[in-house]
C-alpha cells in the first residue's frame, strides 16, 4: 500500500501521536510517521516516538529568541527534507504564525478538546463545565491562522455527567481524541487524494 508521509508536531507527552502510531502501524491505514517534531528537546513523546523505531527531531524554540518565523522555517525545512506531506498537531503548544500555516496550508491538522466553534483555546472542559453544556468532545481541523477556526473534519461528543469534573470531562474527551484522530486523518486523506488541487499540493 501507497502511504502517505506524514509528521507529528509534539511539546509534550504525545498521547495523540499515540494514537496515530498504532494506527500508522496498521498495513491497510493509509498514513506512514516519517517524522515526529517537537520544540520542546524534553518532551516525552520523542522517547515514546523513538522506542518505536520512528525519526524524531527536537527544534528548540528558545534557540530563537524573538524570532518565530526563524523557529518555523527551520521546522519547514525539516519536513520538506523528510518527505512529509501532510501534518498533525498533537498537543503542539504553540500558536503558529502564517508563515508555517501558509506553507502548509490545507495540509496541516489539529486536534482540539472542544466541541468548535465552542471553546476555542485552552480550559475547554472548565468553561464548558461552568457554561452548564449536557455535552463536550473534540474536533479535529484544519489549520488555519485564525486560532482553532480552521474547516472541522470530524467530531466526536461525550456527555456531560453530573457531577463531572475538570479532569474527570477531560478524561472521557481524550478517550474520544485517541479514536477520532486516525480516524479524521484516514478520511482526509482518502478525500484529499481524489482532489485535483490536493495531488499538485501533495508534492509540498
Amino acid at each position: 500500500m501507497n502511504k502517505t508521509p506524514i509528521a507529528v508536531l509534539i511539546s509534550g507527552r504525545g498521547s495523540n501521536m499515540n494514537a496515530l502510531i498504532e494506527a500508522c502501524a496498521r498495513s491497510e491505514y493509509p498514513a506512514r510517521i516519517a517524522l515526529v517534531l517537537s520544540n520542546n528537546p524534553d518532551a516525552a513523546g520523542l522517547e515514546t516516538a523513538r522506542q518505536a523505531g520512528l525519526a524524531t527531531l527536537a527544534i528548540d524554540h528558545r534557540l530563537f529568541p524573538k524570532d518565530r518565523t526563524g523557529h518555523e522555517k527551520a521546522i519547514d525545512e525539516a519536513l520538506t527534507r523528510a518527505g512529509v506531506k501532510v501534518v498533525c498537531l498533537a498537543g503542539y503548544m504553540r500558536v503558529l504564525t502564517p508563515y508555517l500555516v501558509g506553507r502548509w496550508s490545507g495540509h496541516m491538522l489539529n486536534i482540539h478538546p472542544s466541541l468548535l466553534p465552542l471553546y476555542p483555546g485552552l480550559d475547554t472542559h472548565e468553561r464548558a463545565l461552568a457554561a452548564g453544556d449536557s455535552r463536550h468532545g473534540c474536533t479535529v481541523h484544519l489549520v488555519t491562522d485564525g486560532v482553532d477556526e480552521g474547516p472541522i473534519l470530524q467530531q466526536a461528543e461525550v456527555p456531560v455527567l453530573s457531577g463531572d469534573t475538570a479532569d474527570s470531562l477531560a478524561k472521557r474527551v481524550l478517550e474520544q481524541e485517541h479514536q477520532l484522530y486516525p480516524a479524521a486523518l484516514a478520511a482526509f486523506l482518502s478525500f484529499c487524494g481524489w482532489l485535483p488541487c490536493c495531488k499538485r499540493k501533495m508534492t509540498h
